[in-house]
């Protein structure tokens, strides 16, 4: 493994011991310090929406970050909020952690308990030991319990971060957000009582506080951050200046607009130029024969608003980073945590998202939210709750196929950026060999000098799943890999090239070469069954060693 001396050698960075020095920047701390880790998640946004990717959303400061650091095109997560926060905050598959599934339902067996397990250890409880102070702004959404009367044991200031501001739910109003959390406190009354309040941009004010505070106090000491946006997850809520921006960008429609992603992705040469444009999802009409184009577009426009209003607050991280002199010995990684979304809020959704409070009944003046997506009421106020749904994640997920929940390429498939000055060289061409989000922690590791433990806190440690990056950031193409994923019965691997995918428990395996076919539109289990059942074999092993069986179906599924 390319460890992070041997990464400084190779690289050319001057160095200290095991520090990275800082060599010719006289805006930058002399100190050589380790590097900064801070770790960006976006939430349910699509593998072609920001701009660096090939979509129609301005992110300047992200395509800043790609720029310069380097792009992969071969990213996954884990498919849902849950098990993919679980298993980017501990290095392990989400089942290891006990979140096999999402955190609403314990259903009795121990790959499904639906809340962090103490068999795992965090990023921050590792990173601690190794001198670092940990900080968290965003969702946390790994813990059964939401409810500050209830245990808070597996709550972030619990599991390893000194400073947490955020919620501990999954999803709500972003004028109004549930379970509104500083340290371990409700500050509810917070939002309540701000007419400006808007949670995008309080996670990434909480974000760069932090760090403005961390180097004023201890300017010699490195800090991990985590960043975890619920931006762009329904609903749809987004500030009047940052939607009229997008005001007619989307007038053309999703059928033309997904082919323009696609030849330019294919132009960046993100996308290979012989892998054929998935067909539009079947229960997607022709925008031609769409009644209210109004109103879809303007779905759209809020949904790329969201994106723009995260964007511009990671901007202003990035600046709390100059402003300190540390940005460029701080690693930056940013990624999604799933595909866009095509959940539809529709009528039947009301009593759901009332009965679970994952968003409120009713505004901070005590309007009636509109919960379901009525054509009549455009969204983007706080009276409103609605998503884009499957038309837009189809346009979202441009070149793939399926959406969040799914193993295919269009549910697990993300844009990751990672940028590091003193160490990561701007990168010509995009990364192609897979990676997985279980690799975060590695490389966290790796970069740090910490040590992963075998026991934390009287407990058995799951060894880490993952591999260090630092082999990617040099440019190097790592030996193939098998990577595997389970959620709600949706099942797939990579081993090398293939990779198998089904649809459900009951689904057969589908069999895609994804070098010559990314998006998945050539099944080839007819024509390759030893490979197929090679590779289901590999699966069921998998399966039994880190808990995915035995499974139990939950009252959702």
């Amino acid at each position: 493994m390319l460890n992070r001396r041997n990464f400084l050698k190779q690289v050319g960075i001057c160095t200290v011991g095991l520090s990275v020095a800082s060599c010719s920047n006289n805006n930058e701390s002399s100190n050589p310090s380790k590097p900064n880790i801070v770790l960006i998640m976006a939430d349910d946004m699509g593998y072609s929406d920001i701009g660096c990717y090939g979509g129609e959303v301005d992110t300047p400061n992200l395509n800043s970050l790609a720029k310069h650091g380097t792009r992969f095109k071969q990213f996954y997560n884990g498919a849902r909020c849950c098990p993919t926060r679980a298993s980017l905050l501990t290095g392990l598959y989400a089942h290891q952690t006990g979140i096999g599934y999402m955190v609403d339902h314990d259903r009795g067996v121990p790959g499904y308990r639906g809340t962090l397990n103490n068999n795992c250890v965090t990023i921050a409880e590792v990173l601690k030991p190794a001198g670092y102070s940990t900080y968290m702004s965003g969702k946390w959404h790994v813990a059964y319990n939401t409810k500050p009367e209830g245990s808070k044991a597996q709550w972030p200031i619990q599991r390893g971060f000194d400073k947490f501001y955020g919620t501990i739910t999954g999803a709500g109003s972003y004028y109004y957000p549930n379970t509104l959390t500083r340290g371990n406190d409700s500050i509810d009354h917070e939002a309540k009582n701000d007419p400006d309040f808007y949670y995008t941009d309080k996670i990434s004010d909480n974000a760069a506080a932090y760090i403005s505070d961390h180097f004023a106090k201890t300017p010699d000491k490195p800090f991990f951050q985590y960043v975890a946006y619920t931006s762009p997850h329904w609903p749809l809520h987004a500030k009047k200046t940052d939607i009229e921006k997008y005001k007619g960008k989307f007038d053309q429609g999703w059928d033309v607009l997904r082919v323009k992603r696609y030849e330019k992705m294919v132009k960046m040469g993100l996308i290979d130029k012989d892998w054929d444009l998935s067909e539009r999802d079947s229960r997607v009409p022709a925008w031609y024969d769409v009644k209210n184009k109004d109103w879809q577009k303007r779905r759209m426009e809020v949904y790329a608003a969201q994106i723009d209003c995260m964007d511009q607050g990671i901007g202003r991280i990035v600046k709390s980073l100059k402003d300190a002199g540390q940005f460029e010995n701080t690693l930056i990684m940013f990624l999604a945590d799933n595909g866009g979304c095509a959940e539809d809020i529709s009528k039947g959704w009301e009593s759901f998202i009332k009965a679970e409070k994952v968003a409120r009944n009713h505004t901070r003046e005590g309007k009636e939210v509109k919960f379901y997506n009525d054509d009549t009421v455009m969204p983007g106020a706080e009276d409103t709750y609605q998503s884009y749904a499957t038309p837009w994640a189809n346009v979202s997920n441009a070149p793939f196929r399926y959406y969040k929940h799914y193993i295919h390429e269009g549910g697990i498939s993300t844009p990751f950026i990672a940028h590091w000055p003193k160490n990561i060289k701007p990168a010509k061409d995009w990364y192609n060999s897979p990676a997985h989000l279980i690799d975060i922690m590695a490389t966290c590791v790796d970069v740090s000098d910490a040590k992963y433990p075998d026991t934390f806190k009287g407990k058995d440690i799951h060894p880490m799943e993952g591999k260090s990056l630092l082999n990617a950031f040099a440019g190097q193409k790592p030996q193939d890999r098998q990577l595997f994923w389970e959620h709600g019965g949706n099942r797939g691997m990579r081993d090398g090239k293939w990779k198998i995918v089904a649809r459900g428990w009951s689904g057969k395996w589908e069999l895609y070469d994804i070098q010559t076919d990314r998006t998945e539109l050539n099944d080839l289990a007819g024509k390759h069954p030893a490979r197929v059942e090679k590779m289901d074999k590999m699966w069921f092993d998998w399966a039994n060693r880190v808990n995915v069986i035995p499974y139990k179906k939950g009252p959702t599924q």
